[in-house]
């Protein structure tokens, strides 16, 4: 169809919308901006193509090569693949946090995560979270992926059984440590001892959520772990970075995060539950 006329390549792009096709366009003569600016995505070249069909597209290829367009199909499926990883580790933050504070306010009478402790993983997801994301190059196995339709609602693309059986793990490792709090009151009095508790529950929370993103980048991880480590040095240094601030809130920040300082034990015990997830 390159080289048919405008009028018909604009016939052929509307005829395959109604048939309910993604359609995307490549064109660089003025003639081709009604088709250009039809189609869902029209690729403009950058070299040869005219201003007025680079104002009607959406990309614009500067080289004038489709093996770029190869390239930019690539990052935006990587980048929807990445939306979806981050949508995942949302939902499961929030509905292990709300679930865990809500049990706790019904059978206890007070919540382990508090305002501050909730801003601090907020925070690690909506700041560290993407980082650790879209530092991670495109795969080649996305290209024949699932393809994305305007409209589509987003919980279609959640998977939500490895969404419930992540939120019940997190939930029954947080019961755990609920009922290893019963016997640190053979070590410290009811006060401190409930603290303690706390702080486990928050440390493995958050040591759950850096094993959750670990999962979520999982390309090779079991298979080539040494691949894996060395193309992935700037998430490794983001998840050191993080279990090196928790540390420090734990041990030396408890007055602003109303946590206590854990002894080596309880600091094992709490970092188990996390990676064994």
């Amino acid at each position: 169809m390159a080289r048919c006329s405008p009028d018909v390549k604009l016939l052929f792009v509307q005829a395959l919308k109604q048939s309910g096709e993604m359609v995307a366009v490549t064109g660089y003569v003025t003639e081709d901006a009604h088709a250009l600016h039809q189609a869902d995505i029209g690729l403009a070249m950058g070299i040869r193509g005219t201003e007025v069909a680079k104002e009607s597209s959406d990309i614009i290829i500067l080289d004038d090569s489709f093996a770029t367009c190869v390239k930019a199909f690539k990052w935006g499926q990587s980048v929807h693949a990445n939306i979806i990883k981050f949508m995942q580790l949302q939902l499961t933050v929030n509905v292990v946090a709300l679930t865990t504070n809500f049990m706790a306010a019904v059978f206890y009478g007070c919540v382990p995560l508090n305002a501050v402790q909730l801003l601090w993983v907020n925070l690690l997801i909506v700041a560290l979270v993407p980082l650790s994301l879209v530092t991670k190059p495109p795969a080649d196995e996305l290209m024949p992926g699932l393809l994305v339709k305007p409209g589509q609602p987003p919980k279609r693309y959640v998977k939500w059984k490895r969404l419930l059986v992540q939120v019940l793990y997190q939930i029954v490792a947080i019961l755990i440590i609920n009922f290893q709090g019963r016997s640190l009151l053979k070590s410290y009095n009811r006060g401190h001892a409930i603290k303690v508790k706390n702080t486990m529950i928050f440390n493995t929370f958050v040591v759950c959520q850096i094993i959750h993103q670990m999962e979520a980048r999982k390309m090779d991880i079991l298979s080539k772990p040494k691949m894996w480590i060395t193309s992935n040095y700037l998430f490794m240094g983001m998840a050191g970075t993080i279990l090196t601030s928790q540390f420090i809130i734990i041990e030396f920040l408890g007055k602003a995060f109303s946590t206590v300082a854990l002894n080596q034990k309880e600091w094992q015990f709490s970092l188990t539950l996390g990676f064994v997830e």
